[in-house]
């Protein structure tokens, strides 16, 4: 999974590097408002793209003394500012321009060197879509593709996904604007079409910051993973009763496992740690991804289900 989202947000950031570049050089020889706007989105999208690619480094460091459990959560903090990033620079830097163009319209020249530009960035952001979405439905599974980015442990694929298509919407709206206001002579469709170009960016913005506030907090493994361990602690004739199992992805690879299971008041000490031991490789070779496993024996007491609990 590692391996298949750093790919992705490579092809990302070389994509965005190159087009934020033409951009720029377009919104600087035509005056466009949509087109600066689209350069600033392209400008973020490459640093977040490094902000990505950092945390993904940050993430593979092992565990230390300061931080026992490692440092898989690094890739959902910089996703969250990412989230942030895009909200704040992309879309308000975006909403800002295309007010000032409404209230200060300017001509837009050389409105050929715009559409030629638009041309080339749709061809090299919807590779890099194309690229990008293929990777994320390999990923998915038998999951729906909102099932996938909810229920989704690793934010650096859908996170790229989410730029992409807000990119590829954003340039159709900079192509209508342009092409409106060349087409009308209505000066302010240019100036709308940055607005709008913002708006989808603090949209998109706000959609990726509450996906990955869940993974930031210390969200649970997926159902069937929660279900298939207490499947595997119910086989064991050694255990009485399964009071909790508590689940919580350290990382899009790494999940923590707490069980508190009531053993059969007969099973000497050595049986109950011969059971531990085979519980621990049990759930370990069918979940890969479960790195540590804390088991505690506890008397069952008769309650209200809470998370993780059965009465």
């Amino acid at each position: 999974m590692a391996a298949e989202s750093l790919r992705v947000i490579i092809a990302a950031l070389l994509g965005n590097t190159l087009i934020a570049i033409t951009k720029f050089v377009a919104a600087f020889l035509t005056g466009s408002s949509a087109m600066l706007s689209e350069g600033i989105h392209s400008l973020v999208d490459t640093g977040n793209q490094i902000l990505m690619l950092h945390g993904l480094r940050q993430a593979r460091k092992p565990p230390d003394e300061r931080f026992p459990f490692g440092h898989g959560k690094e890739i959902y903090f910089w996703s969250f500012v990412v989230a942030i990033l895009i909200f704040a620079l992309g879309g308000g830097i975006s909403i800002y321009e295309g007010i000032q163009h409404l209230r200060h319209p300017r001509h837009i020249e050389n409105p050929l060197i715009n559409y030629g530009v638009l041309g080339l960035a749709i061809l090299f952001e919807g590779s890099a879509w194309l690229f990008a979405f293929r990777t994320f439905r390999r990923s998915k599974g038998r999951w729906s593709y909102l099932e996938a980015v909810h229920r989704g442990k690793d934010p650096s694929l859908f996170v790229v996904l989410f730029e992409d298509s807000a990119a590829l919407l954003g340039l159709l709206v900079a192509l209508a604007g342009i092409g409106l206001s060349q087409g009308t002579g209505v000066l302010i469709f240019d100036g709308i079409a940055s607005v709008l170009i913002g708006l989808i960016l603090v949209g998109t913005a706000i959609w990726l910051a509450w996906e990955t506030k869940g993974l930031l907090i210390g969200e649970s493994a997926n159902r069937p993973v929660v279900e298939g361990i207490r499947a595997i602690l119910e086989s064991c004739p050694e255990i009485e009763h399964v009071n909790e199992v508590l689940t919580m992805h350290m990382g899009p690879d790494y999940i923590l496992v707490n069980i508190s299971v009531d053993f059969r008041d007969d099973l000497p000490v050595g049986d109950i740690e011969r059971t531990i031991a085979d519980i621990d490789d049990r759930i370990r070779q069918r979940f890969p991804r479960v790195k540590r496993i804390f088991i505690e024996a506890e008397a069952w007491r008769r309650q209200s289900a809470g998370p993780g609990q059965t009465a």
